[in-house]
């Protein structure tokens, strides 16, 4: 596996969030990065956290690292990229503490809901 922060895909990560008023996400403490050489199947993003030992050890508070998955993601349509950005960043909850929200918030009708309010801003 290779690694490297996505410029692009941060900006496009920042856009989004200030667009649709996600004021909980701390764009400061979520990186973007890029992927090259992944076998999993299927998969085209993973949202990373920091788990609540390792925010202790380290002295610092939540953090939040966006994978993309540059087999699968680079080949998508611009409107499906947002998409996958919305359900990455979805998966972030409110209190920010290195949890998740998971696929049953996280779904496809509520990532549209999102990606139809981005549209209109």
């Amino acid at each position: 596996m290779k690694y490297e922060k996505a410029q692009d895909i941060q900006a496009k990560f920042e856009d989004i969030v200030l667009k649709l008023g996600l004021s909980h996400i701390k764009v400061e403490d979520v990186v973007c990065i890029r992927s090259f050489g992944s076998s999993s199947r299927g998969t085209i993003a993973r949202c990373h956290a920091l788990s609540k030992p390792l925010q202790l050890g380290l002295g610092r508070k939540g953090f939040y690292l966006l994978e993309f998955i540059s087999e699968r993601f680079d080949k998508m349509p611009e409107q499906e990229k947002i998409k996958v950005v919305i359900h990455e960043l979805m998966h972030i909850p409110k209190c920010f503490g290195g949890g998740f929200k998971h696929h049953d918030f996280v779904c496809k009708k509520n990532v549209e809901k999102m990606f139809d309010l981005y549209n209109t801003k």
